[in-house]
């Protein structure tokens, strides 16, 4: 053998090792689409709060509730397709949906989420709300980067650029709104865009 197989060889063994610790069947439409379903909730948000609610959200209100609902319809429409995607592109890859390495990617991801969340409605049943847009972008990165161990290294980047906007809408929190429509529509967008043409189109 030459030096020649002998990369081979080695290569192989590397990306073995690293699908098998890795859950590399994320689908990048799936960041797109979330982007998408983030675009048209901040719009159908913004929508209610500047027509019905004299742009103010109070948390007893029926507007809140509403955008509330609508906040709920995001995540569930984002987790499904992200769910069909992904299946779809595991099949397709030969490789299995729920083993060992996704079970990790899923933990280490809703760890952070969770918490965030939980402490985002203690503090909403406070009402502090002033706040919410910049916890949100911020536990939400600290999740990309917490899974990005377990799946693509790439979401780390992502995570990063959503904690960047949380601490931004921290000090300018203003442009919360504005910082969220960003992190969550924009970027989702961009990064699923350029993870589809990275890797789902080979």
């Amino acid at each position: 053998m030459d030096s020649k197989d002998y990369l081979k060889d080695i290569s192989e063994i590397k990306h073995l090792m690293n699908k098998s610790s890795r859950f590399i069947s994320l689908s990048g439409l799936s960041g797109i689409m979330a982007g998408v379903y983030a675009l048209i909730g901040a719009a159908v948000a913004y929508y209610l709060v500047m027509n019905f609610s004299y742009g103010t959200l109070m948390l007893d209100g029926q507007i809140f509730r509403w955008v509330l609902l609508d906040l709920v319809l995001v995540a569930l429409l984002s987790i499904v397709t992200g769910i069909i995607l992904t299946t779809k592109k595991a099949k397709k890859n030969g490789s299995k949906v729920w083993d060992a390495t996704s079970r990790r990617l899923v933990i280490n991801f809703l760890i952070p989420l969770v918490v965030g969340g939980l402490y985002i409605l203690i503090i909403l049943n406070q009402q502090k709300y002033g706040q919410v847009g910049a916890l949100m972008l911020i536990f939400y990165g600290l999740a990309l980067i917490n899974a990005s161990k377990y799946s693509i290294g790439d979401i780390r980047y992502l995570g990063l650029t959503e904690i960047i906007l949380g601490l931004i809408a921290a000090l300018l929190p203003g442009y919360g709104f504005w910082l969220w429509v960003l992190g969550f529509g924009i970027m989702h967008i961009a990064y699923g865009t350029w993870m589809h043409f990275k890797y789902d189109s080979n």
